[in-house]
């Protein structure tokens, strides 16, 4: 490469404000950053808030995320719409749609829009002053309902899978964005020098119709340090985690040093924050090959663990063993877990899919709870369950007792959390007679309906999930910024309200 060559492509690696850093700010920064305490800033090291609390006290230290990947049936599960029975095979009301969006899939349906009773029955666990409606699908869950807050008036404006998922885990629909574990890992670091502060697990399913993407645990603009790692239940629990044939560990500790000396150089002479990140994740990766295989080491649980969970937990890779690892993650540290349960996209069959989902996932859901609760930690960790969207009222494909379907419908859906200072067996917001419209406690359907730049008594937009979350960990969702591209992003967006009401 010619001398010209290397200039210019200096040139186009050096940013306005790094070059104004490196003429003007040189020994002043350095030596006000040894003055400053190194933690007052977002983004330094790990282990600034370990008891959690950024911007005030923090309620839990760590959340553990289980999402339904494909839209679980909120009328099939959680919202009890009893007069449907009377309703079986009638279309839907126009006035109940009110010209609101529909995916081409039932707009192109011969025979319109027959409304479908849920074939399940439904208990109602009082607790309080209020209780819960569980569906027959979810036995061992309807047993620590105590411990729930069931949202049913979760909303969002994405209709098909991709927006949806990224906007919930993101924040926006357009892929780009930080996640919400990247976040709180970028805010509130780790709490575990060892092992990540984010760790994402996916389930096994019968029924992998959606893809996931890494951006929906990637940092999007951030340094790459704080996206989260995925955990395998096959080969290397992390990929390339192991040395390679011939490598020993002195080895691998001479060669990352080597490498540390180029990559420091590197940033030193073009200034690349993703530098300063790639050493981090090389010697993360090295201190996780002493930590990782000892978490995956189930042998050390007692028996009565697997009585717990199930025998399912036995078997690497079943939601019931990714429960239990998110148990093990959270005793060790680890601030964000999330496990991805794919299969609950039932445009037909749903009968048979979601029984064999719930299947999946009922014993550990409630194991975790009772698991979290037993060690002392479920009221500093958030468990929160739901997907990108709920099920239509309305059919699609043959209405029978085992072929029926639900579209998508994203106007009203439920998602439960626990622990981590949430109301206990509480349910939260109502939906209209068709369980289709966010409604009053007399289950007319509010006029106007919710949106997200304002706050709706018994109404929960994504973002103010979201805020709600962060809000939990200690975290002013509107203070919890990054700088890009000229502006100061947030996983709220613009919008986002913490709601109160879901708290204890």
């Amino acid at each position: 490469m010619q001398s010209n060559d290397l200039l210019r492509e200096h040139q186009l690696n050096l940013t306005r404000r790094q070059l104004l850093g490196r003429s003007a700010l040189g020994l002043g920064t350095a030596a006000m950053a040894d003055l400053l305490a190194p933690d007052l800033a977002v983004g330094a090291e790990p282990n600034r808030f370990p008891e959690g609390g950024m911007h005030h006290p923090a309620k839990a230290k760590r959340v553990i995320y289980l999402f339904m990947s494909g839209g679980p049936s909120h009328l099939d599960m959680w919202d009890y719409k009893p007069k449907l029975k009377s309703l079986f095979n009638e279309q839907l009301p126009s006035h109940v749609r009110d010209g609101q969006r529909i995916t081409g899939m039932s707009s192109n349906q011969s025979n319109g829009l027959p409304i479908c009773p849920s074939k399940y029955k439904f208990t109602k666990v009082d607790n309080n002053d209020s209780g819960v409606w569980v569906s027959e699908l979810l036995p061992h869950t309807a047993r620590v309902t105590k411990e729930l807050c069931v949202i049913r008036s979760v909303f969002t404006e994405a209709i098909n899978h991709d927006p949806a998922i990224t906007f919930i885990q993101t924040g926006s629909q357009i892929p780009g964005r930080p996640s919400l574990g990247a976040w709180l890992s970028y805010g509130l670091g780790s709490m575990n020098e060892n092992l990540p502060s984010y760790v994402v697990m996916h389930a096994r399913t019968n029924f992998a119709e959606q893809s996931l993407f890494n951006r929906l645990w990637g940092t999007g603009f951030m340094p790459s340090d704080y996206q989260g790692i995925l955990l395998r239940s096959q080969g290397d629990p992390v990929l390339y985690l192991s040395n390679p044939q011939g490598v020993s560990r002195a080895d691998r500790r001479q060669q990352l040093d080597a490498l540390a000396a180029l990559n420091q150089a590197q940033f030193d002479h073009y200034g690349d924050p993703e530098v300063l990140a790639r050493i981090k994740q090389h010697e993360m990766a090295y201190r996780m090959q002493s930590s990782v295989p000892e978490l995956m080491d189930l042998s050390q649980e007692p028996e009565e663990t697997f009585g717990l969970y199930g025998e399912d937990a036995r078997t690497p890779g079943t939601f019931a063993a990714c429960c239990l690892n998110a148990r093990r993650l959270a005793e060790r540290g680890v601030r964000n877990i999330q496990i991805f349960h794919r299969g609950w996209d039932a445009h037909n069959r749903l009968p048979t899919e979601h029984e064999s989902q719930c299947k999946d996932i009922d014993q550990a859901c409630a194991a975790l709870i009772e698991d979290l609760k037993r060690k002392g930690m479920l009221d500093d960790t958030l468990v929160v369950w739901g997907g990108e969207f709920g099920r239509t009222v309305y059919c699609q494909g043959a209405l029978t007792d085992k072929t029926y379907g639900r579209d998508h419908h994203p106007r009203c859906f439920t998602v439960w959390m626990a622990g981590g200072g949430t109301r206990r067996g509480v349910t939260y917001g109502h939906t209209d007679d068709y369980g289709y419209n966010i409604a009053d406690a007399q289950g007319v359907p509010l006029t106007p309906q919710p949106t997200p730049d304002k706050l709706t008594p018994g109404a929960v937009h994504i973002h103010d999930l979201n805020a709600t979350i962060l809000h939990l960990l200690g975290i002013d969702h509107k203070r919890l910024t990054y700088r890009y591209q000229g502006r100061d992003f947030r996983l709220t967006d613009v919008h986002g309200h913490v709601v109160h009401d879901l708290i204890a």
